[in-house]
């Protein structure tokens, strides 16, 4: 047993805790079972979940979900929450992809509409989404002034343009935009990446996903989400692009110059960080809120390209087709949220960063049509095998700050997979397993098979299990375009 695995003290059959010792400031708390503790593939997560208990500030447990695996600084899968007065901000507990996140569209079709026309309608998207390292829209070159604008408003500016509609904001977290956002705060050189990238894939896991669902848990949440069996669905995974990567990027060099200013003691550099109050701590906040919204707008623009596509494949009117969106969720993000903490409600900096939002019934926060079953919680797997649709609960609240898991997790770093996959043409495995993929490059399949990642199914029983979020409808996978 290594040594990382041996701090693990069982706590029940969905938690482990590491008791707090050495700079921790707080207990370590994995969501994980036996059979999951196989996957981890290594110290080095376990590792990253003591380092962040050492930061200042932080309250609760320092927390990772069950696709934990190895990130900048905080794991990926890492959950913490900081005291908006004594507490830090850090660039590594968001990550380099300030808000990836996903987004559900459910529709009026069923498989057989679609059984005949699938590989037309992937290569139809894998045209109109560009995809891929330093992927561009040709067709929608932005000015300053308008990207600005962008990054003031979010879906919503993308909206007001008529790529979506009114109902498409009411169904996305924080209505597609966070407040605080600085546009001033956001560098030349980030804004000269970001310029001409809206509205397309990127490169890495994400991918434009034509599914349906085969399988329902929970029918009075999956009623309220609009889904049932059979139902075509699509599934969009993308984040800020260039213009995020470099917000972090800059924002690192900054904060390692602030930690230092603050006499904060960094057990790892790449916890760089600053006091929430200071005013590299607002900046970076200001950045990071306004990279978001870039990523809300990019995929609210994808989200028209993707009505577009099956429109003009399957000659369909909007009315006939009802693509219309279920929900939209953050992963890499850091919030001032409401929350009990020892039974006094404060005001809490919650970083998730390759975890969801996952908030309870009754929430204020959650689109009035939700508010009975919780908010939809979107967890894609790999391209393989399937993703899922879960409901936030009040345990979540009261255990994670209302955070559950965000995907499969990886157990093979890229390049091994690549290794793995010499030889190999995954894109036929894949057609034999009924799923017809298009993506920018070889590499690019080699980097994502299926075996590359955690089994997502045991990774969402787990969190259902552990009642941090609850199973509502299971989605297969029929086609994809990849990063």
């Amino acid at each position: 047993m290594s040594e990382g695995v041996r701090k693990l003290e069982k706590l029940d059959e969905s938690r482990f805790i590491i008791r707090k010792s050495g700079a921790m400031r707080v207990d370590g708390i994995v969501y994980m079972d036996e059979g999951l503790l196989n996957d981890l593939g290594g110290d080095e997560c376990i590792r990253q979940v003591e380092n962040v208990a050492s930061l200042p500030g932080i309250v609760g447990a320092s927390m990772a979900m069950p696709d934990i695996h190895w990130g900048y600084g905080f794991p990926i899968g890492g959950v913490a929450a900081f005291d908006a007065d004594e507490g830090v901000i850090s660039p590594g507990g968001v990550g380099y992809d300030i808000n990836c996140g996903v987004r559900l569209l459910r529709s009026a079709l069923n498989t057989e509409d679609v059984k005949n026309r699938l590989p037309d309608i992937v290569d139809g998207l894998f045209r109109n989404v560009p995809s891929g390292v330093g992927s561009r829209r040709k067709d929608l070159r932005l000015s300053h002034g308008e990207l600005k604008a962008v990054l003031q408003k979010g879906a919503g500016w993308a909206v007001a343009q008529g790529f979506g509609t009114a109902s498409d904001l009411e169904h996305i977290e924080d209505e597609g935009c966070i407040d605080k956002a600085d546009p001033e705060a956001v560098s030349d050189r980030a804004y000269a990446r970001g310029k001409d990238q809206l509205g397309t894939v990127g490169s890495g896991n994400h991918f434009v996903e034509v599914g349906y669902i085969d399988e329902i848990f929970d029918e009075a949440a999956a009623q309220a989400f609009g889904l049932f069996t059979h139902q075509i669905t699509i599934m969009i995974h993308s984040g800020s692009r260039g213009l995020g990567y470099q917000v972090c990027d800059e924002s690192i060099r900054d904060m390692l110059r602030a930690a230092e200013k603050y006499h904060i003691n960094l057990v790892d550099r790449q916890l760089c960080c600053a006091p929430l109050t200071s005013p590299e701590g607002r900046r970076y906040f200001s950045a990071m809120a306004a990279a978001a919204n870039y990523a809300f707008a990019n995929r609210q623009m994808i989200t028209h390209w993707v009505r577009q596509t099956f429109g003009e494949i399957l000659g369909a009117g909007e009315t006939s087709l009802g693509l219309s969106l279920v929900y939209d969720v953050c992963h890499n993000i850091a919030k001032m949220e409401e929350h009990s903490l020892r039974g006094t409600d404060s005001t809490l900096c919650v970083h998730r960063k390759g975890a969801t939002r996952a908030f309870p019934p009754d929430s204020r926060l959650v689109p009035e049509r939700y508010r009975k079953v919780g908010q939809p919680v979107l967890v894609p797997g790999d391209m393989g095998r399937a993703s899922y649709v879960l409901a936030g609960t009040r345990r979540a609240m009261e255990e994670t700050f209302g955070s559950t898991c965000h995907g499969a997790g990886r157990i093979m770093s890229r390049n091994q997979a690549l290794r793995n996959a010499r030889g190999r043409s995954i894109s036929r495995e894949m057609e034999e397993r009924g799923v017809y993929v298009r993506a920018a490059s070889k590499g690019t399949l080699g980097e994502e098979m299926p075996e590359a990642y955690k089994d997502v199914s045991k990774v969402v029983r787990l969190v259902h299990q552990a009642g941090i979020s609850k199973l509502v409808a299971r989605i297969i996978p029929l086609g994809s375009i990849k990063g």
